[in-house]
């Protein structure tokens, strides 16, 4: 039988069961472990009532490190081509309806200069895996870059690449690397993986990029079709052990033109409750408030912000291609020009009580 997480939100828990939630988020805020027949206690008898001191008690943890500042890194979808067919997304090689694009060199060092000038001193740069960027056309673009700006970072998104790769990316000057985990579950990996991709690959590239000595960012997606709470069990055992310095969590959403289409998205709420609970096992952790939470909900990313997030990213990608990153559909920010996508979001920052910082930001084990 799959549980649904939270289905039981508004059912309050006979006391026994609620004292046993609350005892146990308290734990874990002390600790920062729980084992996994508590973990699933949790997911499986949280109520609203618990729900909030979870929300409170990851807040107070990310004040206790960060205080009320959010980091502020520019987004650079640099190409949406993909040689992987991962059934969940819309930039998929499958799908024959993208309009494919890719940035030159020249398109995203432009990119990056006018960052620059916004104020931005991390640049994210976030692709598909596509295959034209070969080891020397990235290191030359990374290199550049940090030439141009040698007081920034850069964070790269570009998928599963050789060790040997990932170390000359990190010789040319990146910092930090993203690379989803997407499920710790191998039964979920593979369901919404094709047959060509690896569950053991993935996790062995993030340990590989640990080796190499890059900040790196793990993550998981909420509300996956078949996905139970034992999966997001998985997942918050996966990041104790891994004990990433960045961890980009979001809600599944539906695309039309994949082999998951017709199934239900994932719930602010759901994604909400895991953010805060990764919060409290990783108190330092970079926490993204992702877009997709902005695109579920109108507040989605406030509303992670204050359940423990401490990033946000703001598009910087030049405006005509923004339209067709579209790993998930009605994303939001497609037709801001970077000036107001920036200050956009920090108003919406500081009206939340928040304060943008625009610094480089690193992992504290990392010169904080």
């Amino acid at each position: 039988m799959i549980v649904i997480i939270l289905s039981n939100l508004e059912i309050k828990n006979p006391s026994k069961e609620s004292e046993k939630v609350k005892n146990l988020l308290y734990f874990l805020k002390k600790n920062k472990t729980l084992s996994k027949e508590e973990f699933l206690f949790v997911l499986d008898n949280i109520t609203q009532e618990e729900f909030k001191l979870l929300r409170e008690l990851a807040y107070s943890v990310r004040e206790e490190n960060f205080g009320n500042s959010v980091y502020m890194r520019a987004l650079i979808e640099i190409s949406n081509y993909c040689s992987q067919g991962c059934k969940y997304c819309g930039i998929r090689r499958n799908n024959k309806l993208v309009d494919r694009y890719r940035l030159d060199k020249d398109s995203i060092l432009n990119c990056a200069n006018e960052g620059y000038l916004l104020g931005y001193r991390t640049f994210v740069l976030q692709a598909g895996e596509d295959k034209y960027y070969n080891d020397e056309l990235l290191c030359d673009i990374v290199s550049s870059i940090k030439k141009n700006h040698p007081d920034t970072a850069i964070t790269l998104s570009i998928g599963e690449r050789t060790k040997e790769s990932y170390q000359k990316l990190f010789d040319a000057g990146a910092n930090r690397y993203l690379l989803r985990h997407e499920s710790a579950s191998r039964r979920l990996y593979d369901y919404i993986h094709p047959d060509s991709s690896s569950y053991d690959n993935r996790i062995k590239s993030l340990y590989n990029l640990k080796d190499i000595g890059y900040q790196v960012g793990a993550g998981f997606m909420v509300g996956l079709p078949t996905q139970t709470n034992e999966d997001l069990v998985e997942d918050l055992l996966f990041l104790q052990k891994l004990k990433p310095e960045m961890c980009g969590i979001g809600p599944y959403l539906c695309h039309s033109e994949t082999p998951l289409k017709g199934n239900v998205s994932g719930t602010l709420n759901q994604t909400l409750v895991m953010v805060a609970l990764t919060r409290l096992i990783l108190p330092n952790c970079l926490l993204p408030s992702t877009t997709a939470l902005g695109t579920l909900s109108n507040t989605g990313r406030e509303e992670a912000l204050k359940a423990g997030a401490n990033v946000v990213m703001p598009n910087l990608s030049p405006v005509e291609h923004r339209v067709k990153y579209e790993i998930y559909q009605h994303k939001i920010c497609t037709g801001d020009e970077a000036a107001h996508c920036r200050n956009c979001i920090e108003n919406r920052i500081n009206f939340t009580g928040f304060v943008v910082d625009m610094g480089i930001g690193h992992h504290k084990n990392f010169g904080g």
